[in-house]
């Protein structure tokens, strides 16, 4: 087994998350039978993450639970776009454990289900975050937390990220907040990399699956405190699974997500050595009613500009970059600098993630959306 994920397992065996007995479990494999004995019907699933897979729809708006790493991640704001009242994230992941595959148990922790939900509230300069952590069998009638493979509906307890008349809902009752969403298709999927098939390294198994769903026109509200913020606003929506995402050499990444005010969507993304190098970098811009393109590593340059040192973690991050790109020179920069997530509570990991503006050449704001670091607080490890 490699170290890492003994490691990994240990950690999370010394926290109760299953028996340490199970450590000598077999590696995963791409393609797993999830016993029908617990009451599941996922059964000799096969999941692979591979180039020319068509993706299917309702189908690959749900779970792949014979992939080793998944999420849901839905991002936005509200208000107007020219004041944003605030920002918000949810984001629901799943991790296969590669456990007690044979055991007809209930409490096999075949699966992993965490998530994390944060509010950044722009006049009071507040970020309010809470997380949920839940072990899963793969039974379909689990109560305490499931992700169904038909569509998309995954919830951990009443946290829940799901599709319902083609829209996706969100209901998060958090200890500091709550969300009620809901995030309505304006456009088409936007199909990451090749037609769904997103590299984020040099080797073709270091890849992914990856849409994203841009321009959700949201609704709904926003309670912090007893206030109520209601729609309307703007989201983005990435779904994402993979085998083997990372390269050894990566210890983190910076993503850029950003909904234009004329209707383009712009992703930005690059992987990270320890020495701050670039490993691997990626993105699409799509202007409203074409077809879009992706971009080659050789046409992404993600330059740090002004940095955030964090009095929680003392790391420091770049809240302002200029992306030079296909679609021209933008420049992001954060809207409220301590937007840190401490999630050492679930996926053991430190990062930042917050609500964002995208300036042009000019220095004119023409969009917002979301910037994500990780890897800065310690190596990140999926």
């Amino acid at each position: 087994m490699n170290p890492r994920r003994r490691l990994w397992l240990g950690q999370l065996g010394a926290a109760g998350l299953w028996p340490s007995a199970a450590m000598g479990a077999a590696d995963l494999s791409p393609a797993v039978a999830i016993g029908s004995a617990v009451g599941t019907a996922h059964t000799e699933v096969d999941d692979r993450v591979r180039r020319g897979r068509a993706l299917t729809f309702p189908r690959d708006h749900g779970a792949h639970l014979g992939t080793r790493t998944e999420w849901w991640y839905a991002t936005g704001w509200l208000g107007a776009p020219a004041a944003p009242t605030l920002g918000f994230q949810v984001t629901f992941f799943r991790s296969r454990t590669g456990l007690a595959e044979g055991n007809p148990s209930r409490f096999a922790p075949r699966q992993l289900l965490f998530a994390h939900a944060a509010v950044t509230a722009l006049a009071a300069q507040k970020h309010l975050h809470d997380e949920r952590i839940v072990r899963w069998s793969g039974a379909d009638d689990s109560r305490g937390g499931r992700a169904a493979t038909a569509d998309a509906d995954v919830h951990i307890g009443p946290w829940r990220l799901h599709r319902e008349d083609g829209a996706w809902q969100v209901a998060v009752p958090a200890r500091d907040f709550t969300l009620a969403l809901q995030l309505a298709p304006s456009q088409p999927l936007l199909l990451q990399g090749d037609a769904g098939f997103s590299r984020k390294g040099p080797q073709e198994s270091q890849a992914s699956h990856y849409y994203s769903a841009p321009q959700l026109a949201t609704g709904g509200r926003v309670v912090m405190a007893g206030v109520v913020t209601p729609g309307p606003g703007r989201a983005w929506l990435d779904h994402e699974w993979s085998q083997d995402i990372l390269h050894p050499e990566a210890v983190g990444w910076d993503w850029v997500g950003m909904n234009l005010f004329d209707g383009s969507a712009l992703t930005v993304f690059e992987l990270r050595r320890k020495d701050g190098s670039v490993l691997w970098a990626g993105g699409s811009f799509r202007a409203a009613g074409t077809a879009g393109n992706s971009f080659a590593p050789t046409q992404v340059q993600m330059t740090p500009g002004r940095r955030w040192r964090s009095p929680g973690s003392n790391a420091s991050y770049p809240v302002q970059w200029q992306l030079d790109t296909p679609a021209g020179r933008h420049t992001v920069q954060s809207l409220m600098d301590a937007q840190e997530l401490d999630s050492r509570a679930s996926t053991g990991t430190i990062y930042w993630e917050g609500l964002s503006e995208l300036l042009n050449a000019q220095g004119r704001r023409v969009g917002l959306g979301y910037l994500e670091m990780t890897g800065y607080a310690g190596p990140l490890r999926l």
